[in-house]
């Protein structure tokens, strides 16, 4: 196993969450997306919302 010494492990403890940034931004953009496209392309192009 690869020992870590303690300035590394500060360095990752300290570094920001940029994955979980990352994949929480597009998730919200996907969710976005979709509510826009049931909005837009289903809902209004039917006639159901006013």
């Amino acid at each position: 196993m690869n020992k870590i010494t303690d300035e590394e492990r500060q360095k990752i403890l300290e570094s920001p969450p940029v994955g979980t940034w990352v994949l929480m931004l597009s998730v919200g953009g996907g969710m976005v997306a979709a509510w826009l496209f049931l909005y837009y392309g289903v809902f209004l192009s039917r006639g159901i919302i006013n």
